[in-house]
């Protein structure tokens, strides 16, 4: 019996199962019989190349994804490094192009990343009282630390740190490299009723710190303080229970490229440090008890507007020592050139990273993402097998698996920023990430695929959508991810993300989180290779009306 190792070895060098190799398919066209003579039929394309997605040809490629050898693909390590050469290997045999110039190979982009992991002896001093990192206050997110040596703080107290129409916490003050602290939560009016409306946006719109960041890095801040109402003694227990994952590695792409001030994200803000604090740590940050914290709020409250507080924060110092390793990472790309429509482009994305080695063990991620990233070959072969029969896609298509996606979508989020084809020619995306599985809320007999985002920028794109749906697949379209106020957030959380936030059309196809979801158990034999096919056979289907219908998708929504 082969080793993990001594298989991708093999694989690798070309002998993959017959299954999964890349020699042309022959395509029949049936005729019938009318008398003697034998007349061709009309073939339905679309269902003629979408057979071609099996599930033997599936399971000989996730094989391979999500053995060992490949140690979890985490973003910059040698695993993910494999996993790449394995997928530009694919892509070359089934005669995709490499789109990337400049590249030493024009599969590949390559970027940088910084990954980061605070040192011990992390603490903040104000009024004469010293708070320790990871005791009393920790970091939620994976920027830099900006305070590598103790740093001299000004911070400034913004309120609850929320900006609506005419309502905002940051009128009158100059924030540019500071530090601002701020309260959880959002401002309510006498009667307990929260001032800013939703406005299409769901109700617990500011609940999130991350908003709050967002909008004090576009306010300029260098950092902000979000102040909890836990008392010491339960901020420390939260902490302590947080610690392992408070200490893992986090990471940051030092050259996004383009800023778009974006509020509505559920990704840590770039450029600006993130930190909660316990209420003992908050109020003497912000340089007021509970009692003055409580007045200023009642008086909010009466006005309806943001009021002066009463209170100024006093000077501290601030130090949270971090070590620093840059890495190395890259999306895999390969590119089918349309006919008549070939300057507009549809792109086909995954991600192919995942957890990597956590304490000696591997977390293949054969669902996460394993499933997207075998879908996205499939596809990719059938569009190709078109194209040599002559039926090749009238736009442009390009397949893009990103990397380090769990890390901050950072392979999406560089690729969007540095794309090899416009932005502006790109008709949509459409972004598979774990459709391998059953989750919890469905049946193991239901064949099903949940859908997000069709409908928040294109109605045309929901409702090819659903076309290619009714005429082929008959799955259940499950739409409980994408209703306002979802409390997953799972619209924000994959790739297709940051081409919606550039105002491009997304479909994210999903099956949603289940009991190994995000653990080393996530592997080859739990996936469902019928149900597997059955969903990239519907986007298939979908790819294919978007590639060769006459008129672009329209843009004419702006859901949230």
């Amino acid at each position: 019996m082969l080793k993990p190792f001594a298989l991708a070895t093999l694989l690798l060098a070309g002998t993959l199962p017959a299954t999964a190799q890349n020699a042309p398919t022959k395509v029949k066209i049936k005729t019938k019989t009318k008398g003697a003579a034998a007349t061709p039929t009309t073939p339905d394309l679309s269902q003629t190349y979408a057979a071609l997605i099996e599930p033997a040809g599936l399971r000989a490629h996730l094989t391979v994804v999500a053995s060992d050898a490949f140690q979890g693909r985490e973003a910059g390590q040698p695993g993910q490094k494999l996993a790449a050469k394995y997928l530009v290997k694919q892509f070359a045999e089934i005669g995709l192009q490499g789109p990337v110039t400049g590249s030493d190979n024009p599969y590949l982009q390559h970027f940088q990343l910084a990954r980061s992991i605070y040192a011990p002896g992390g603490y903040l001093k104000v009024g004469g009282q010293r708070y320790d990192y990871l005791s009393d206050w920790f970091s939620y997110g994976p920027m830099p630390s900006p305070f590598l040596t103790e740093t001299a703080s000004q911070p400034v107290f913004a309120g609850f740190g929320v900006e609506q129409g005419a309502y905002s916490d940051y009128v009158g003050l100059d924030v540019k490299g500071r530090d601002v602290v701020v309260i959880m939560g959002e401002p309510q009016d006498e009667r307990g009723r929260k001032l800013l409306k939703p406005l299409g946006r769901k109700a617990d719109y500011w609940d999130s710190g991350l908003r709050k960041a967002a909008l004090a890095k576009a306010h300029g801040a260098r950092s902000i303080f979000l102040m909890t109402f836990a008392p010491a003694d339960a901020f420390r227990k939260q902490t302590a229970q947080l610690g392992e994952s408070l200490r893992e590695p986090a990471f940051s792409l030092p050259d996004p490229g383009p800023e778009i001030v974006d509020t509505v994200a559920e990704n840590i803000p770039p450029g600006i440090g993130v930190y909660y604090t316990s209420q003992d740590m908050g109020l003497a940050l912000a340089g007021t008890t509970m009692n003055g914290l409580i007045d200023y709020v009642r008086a909010l409250s009466r006005a309806g507007r943001p009021v002066p507080a009463g209170f100024q924060a006093p000077t501290a110092a601030i130090f949270l020592p971090q070590t620093q390793q840059p890495l190395t990472t890259e999306n895999v790309l390969g590119f089918l050139e349309g006919s008549d429509k070939k300057d507009e482009v549809l792109v086909v994305s995954a991600h192919y990273d995942h957890l990597g080695v956590k304490h000696d063990t591997i977390y293949n991620g054969a669902d996460d993402d394993g499933s997207g990233t075998v879908g996205v070959l499939a596809l990719a072969k059938a569009f190709a097998q078109a194209k040599k029969d002559g039926h090749g896609p009238r736009r442009s298509i390009l397949f893009v698996l990103m990397t380090a996606e769990e890390e901050g979508l950072f392979g999406s989020e560089y690729y969007t920023a540095h794309p090899v084809l416009p932005l502006a020619s790109t008709i949509a995306d459409l972004n598979i990430d774990m459709v391998g599985r059953t989750d919890r809320k469905h049946s193991a007999k239901k064949h099903f695929v949940c859908i997000v985002g069709s409908d928040k920028l294109s109605s045309e794109l929901h409702s090819i959508n659903e076309a290619a749906n009714r005429d082929y697949t008959h799955l259940e379209l499950d739409y409980h991810f994408n209703v306002p106020g979802e409390p997953e957030h799972i619209y924000y959380r994959s790739d297709h993300y940051n081409f919606a936030r550039r105002k491009i059309p997304v479909i994210f196809y999903t099956t949603g989180e289940h009991a190994d979801y995000h653990r080393a158990t996530d592997d080859v034999e739990k996936i469902e290779f019928d149900k597997l096919a059955e969903r990239a056979q519907l986007v298939f289907h979908t790819a294919w009306a978007l590639a060769n219908r006459e008129q672009r998708i329209v843009v004419d929504s702006n859901k949230p």
